[in-house]
């Protein structure tokens, strides 16, 4: 059975495992593993200093919030020193010189990074087989179709490939549509997606920049907190990182709420899904009932308007981001004539098709005579779409959906693009929206694979969130 972090930290406080016992196991495993969760892995030389120092403090009886505990951080995170890809060829050999905010709290709160975790091709994927480093495969297996490998989710499919594995303790990724806890639902392992703000962008490769939000993916609630109490904090470097009052998402965990709680079902999520992600919603009702928690049926004005808003303002985002990588100034640099050639070539075999897609597609909603017609009115959308979200929080303290349409998938399933983003149906609206939500796996579809459901909160709520979901995970007991 898979240790919490609160439970590893007290097998180091009291002795019966070191710092250096702890990585090497977690080490092991992750050279060992088979599902190409991994891009790199730092040998035990790179961290040897950390696992002395951290030592250290627990002989002391000072650990840090996180001292010693084994992170896989997503390919995505500038890690100085560490090659960082964003799993695309275009920059297979960048080596930042900085560490992004996010991981430098985590370094700074004595966390041990193991290596970077694959990931779709700059984010832009749900199923992680975009990377340049070939596709993730999930740890689950289909058990009609045994032999058959599966997809993890995207687009942080190998952070939660390498927590479900157990070759890491947690792991970073970022969500900017769904890439956190749609991954974490077909891995059967806990997703969180913070308010748009409370974690900061600084030093992330960029996809979307107003959707672009990091986030842990673990192996429980608690573990969540933890990660979430650390990286969680403001930031002057980020202009888009807010000053909000932080909470301790650890301590107030198992606290009760001082009043009944009403939770939203959105009818407009459950009408094409199938009979064991509804199963899945009724037990979770059953159980929850009884803790004095009110169930409600919400209707959204919006949700067939969410999918066709996030594909053009995302594309849009994505394109000027992208702009940057030319091959001039980092990362690979194709041959050419003059210089325009040497731009072409190098975008050209640096990117893959999905980037390249999506790039075109942001470009042709930026260009002249398209502004107007297609980027300015899904803006306007994404305002409606804000705006009924707060309409059923003025009802509600939390909304419940499934947070996928489907169970893990073969790799080479859904070829197609359109299918392909159908996978983030569940939880586009809530990016869109800037909101918080968390997966949680509920249990086991007919197949034996990982289900989960969606908790969706108020701006800023974590807190409770949190607490609605460790209460959730406490009454569905789910062992996967």
């Amino acid at each position: 059975m898979k240790q919490s972090i609160s439970q590893i930290k007290q097998s180091l406080q009291k002795k019966t495992i070191s710092v250096e016992e702890l990585h090497d196991e977690f080490l092991k495993k992750a050279k060992s593993n088979t599902n190409n969760s991994y891009n790199l892995i730092l040998e035990k030389e790179y961290n040897k200093t950390l696992i002395d120092k951290s030592q250290k403090r627990y002989n002391d009886s000072n650990p840090l919030p996180l001292d010693g505990i084994p992170l896989g951080i997503k390919d995505l995170f500038c890690t100085k020193g560490i090659r960082t890809t964003a799993s695309s060829k275009i920059l297979s050999n960048f080596i930042p010189n900085y560490e992004s905010f996010v991981t430098q709290q985590l370094l700074n709160d004595g966390s041990i990074f193991l290596g970077k975790n694959n990931c779709d091709e700059f984010a832009m994927g749900s199923s992680n087989e975009t990377s340049h480093f070939g596709p993730v495969v999930n740890p689950w297996r289909n058990k009609k179709e045994p032999n058959n490998d599966l997809v993890p989710g995207g687009s942080s499919g190998g952070s939660a490939a390498a927590v479900a594995e157990g070759s890491c303790v947690a792991s970073m990724g970022t969500d900017t549509g769904g890439s956190i806890r749609q991954p974490a639902s077909l891995c059967g392992i806990v997703g969180l997606k913070p308010t748009f703000g409370s974690c900061s962008r600084w030093g992330i490769v960029a996809f979307a920049s107003s959707l672009d939000q990091a986030g842990p993916l673990t192996n429980c609630v608690e573990d969540a907190a933890y990660i979430l109490n650390s990286i969680n904090k403001h930031d002057f470097n980020d202009s888009t990182s807010s000053n909000h009052k932080r909470d301790d998402y650890v301590s107030e965990l198992n606290q009760k709420f001082e009043k009944k709680i009403k939770i939203g079902i959105p009818s407009d999520y459950l009408q094409d899904v199938s009979q064991d992600i509804l199963n899945q919603i009724e037990n979770i009702k059953k159980i929850l009932t009884k803790h004095n928690i009110e169930f409600v049926d919400v209707k959204f004005s919006t949700t067939e308007y969410a999918l066709s808003t996030y594909y053009i303002i995302a594309p849009a985002e994505a394109s000027s981001n992208l702009a940057r990588y030319d091959g001039i100034r980092y990362g690979v640099r194709e041959k050419g004539e003059n210089l325009d050639d040497i731009y072409l070539n190098s975008r050209t075999e640096g990117f893959g098709d999905e980037v390249t897609r999506r790039i075109l597609i942001g470009t042709y909603v930026l260009s002249a005579g398209y502004y107007d017609a297609y980027y300015r009115q899904a803006q306007k959308v994404r305002r409606l779409i804000k705006n009924d979200f707060q309409r059923i929080f003025e009802e509600v303290d939390f909304i419940l959906t499934p947070t996928t349409p489907n169970e893990a998938f073969k790799i080479g399933d859904k070829l197609d693009p359109i299918s392909m983003y159908k996978n983030d149906i569940y939880t586009v609206p809530t990016s869109l929206a800037g909101l918080p939500g968390i997966s949680i796996p509920s249990g086991l579809s007919s197949n034996g694979l990982p289900l989960g459901v969606q908790f969706i909160g108020k701006y800023f709520e974590e807190k409770k969130l949190l607490q609605i979901a460790a209460l959730a995970e406490k009454e569905l007991n789910f062992n996967g």
